[in-house]
């Protein structure tokens, strides 16, 4: 089904989107500070409502495939946005950035996202648009992302350990000091200029967008192959990632399972993809050149049935392993103040 939204409403969507993204970035540089949890959730639910008003206007005009289409692409794309901050957390940590000037790498690093991933959108649908069989490869791309996102082996921390060998590159290119000057990327020591060690953390997250982009993407695609659902619910996705790593903070470490969810996203959207291309397909070595008809084609509502499914189940698994945990730990430590021989 050829879905169609108004021109003006397209561009009018992205002016808009725009225009509030550039209003965010001035609010940070204007006033850099840590947000307490009242203004973050005050702006996570915000992005959530403006996300919702969107897929709401797409059903107006569109019709309920499309809009659907919108939500299942945003939570996925969310789902693994929230993923993201894991390393965010890492490359904060391990660059040890001020906590007040955290907002503002976070932005950076959502522009660099936005960009990045609108180059392989544009790169996607022309592909897509000529080679349906690509459809075979992002499918068996995703299913074995998946197995290697529910059996990590210290992944984040290998592409932390990937960043640093661009960060020593980077080093020897650039003068770099050791200290930060507030959140200048460059700064002047003894009448010499310096970058600090901004720019690295700059650099860090661009790479760690870059890794993300080339998982994410062929993902959503699985969902819809409208570049403009696609570009819009990534966008929605970023946008309130920055509030949600101030909002989240400590609680990540407890969301053990939560690579679990992912890679069964991951792993269905795989799935569907390969029915897709095996529904479309013209490979003339697979069923003569012609399409299999008996490949099923999942539904954009069942697929937003699982991925909401699997974030839910992967969330509260995580929370009542965690409540476990601390139930275990406080029996421990009661039981080891005990006087002896009572």
């Amino acid at each position: 089904m050829d879905l169609v939204l108004p021109l003006w409403f397209e561009i009018g969507s992205l002016v808009v989107l725009v225009l509030i993204l550039a209003a965010d970035l001035l609010l940070i540089l204007k006033r850099p500070h840590i947000p307490s949890t009242k203004e973050s959730t005050l702006w996570v639910v915000f992005y959530v409502v403006l996300a919702l008003i969107f897929a709401g206007l797409m059903w107006v005009f569109a019709g309920g495939e499309y809009a659907g289409q919108f939500i299942a692409g945003w939570l996925t794309e969310y789902s693994l946005s929230i993923d993201n901050l894991f390393v965010f957390v890492l490359i904060m940590t391990q660059f040890a950035v001020p906590r007040r000037y955290q907002q503002e790498v976070l932005m950076v690093g959502i522009i660099i996202a936005l960009v990045l991933r609108g180059a392989f959108i544009l790169v996607g649908a022309a592909v897509i648009e000529n080679f349906s069989p690509i459809f075979y490869i992002f499918g068996a791309f995703l299913v074995w992302t998946a197995i290697r996102q529910a059996f990590p082996g210290g992944e984040h921390d290998d592409e932390i350990k990937r960043e640093n060998f661009i960060v020593r590159m980077l080093r020897r290119m650039v003068p770099i000091s050791n200290d930060y000057d507030g959140s200048k990327v460059r700064t002047v020591i003894d009448g010499k200029k310096f970058f600090t060690p901004m720019l690295i953390v700059f650099v860090a997250i661009g790479v760690t967008d870059l890794l993300f982009a080339v998982d994410s993407i062929p993902a959503i695609f699985g969902i819809t192959q409208s570049p403009f659902i696609v570009f819009t619910a990534n966008i929605f996705a970023l946008m309130g990632l920055r509030q949600l790593y101030f909002l989240l903070g400590d609680l990540l470490d407890r969301l053990r399972y939560l690579h679990y969810g992912i890679a069964f996203i991951l792993a269905f959207i795989g799935v569907k993809l390969v029915f897709h291309a095996m529904h479309v397909n013209e490979l003339p070595f697979v069923n003569g050149g012609k399409p299999i008809e008996w490949a099923p084609e999942i539904s954009t509502w069942a697929s937003l049935f699982v991925i909401v499914a699997s974030m839910v189940v992967a969330t509260v698994a995580s929370l009542i392993a965690a409540r476990r945990d601390k139930l275990a730990a406080a029996g421990a430590g009661g039981a080891g103040t005990s006087e002896p021989g009572e």
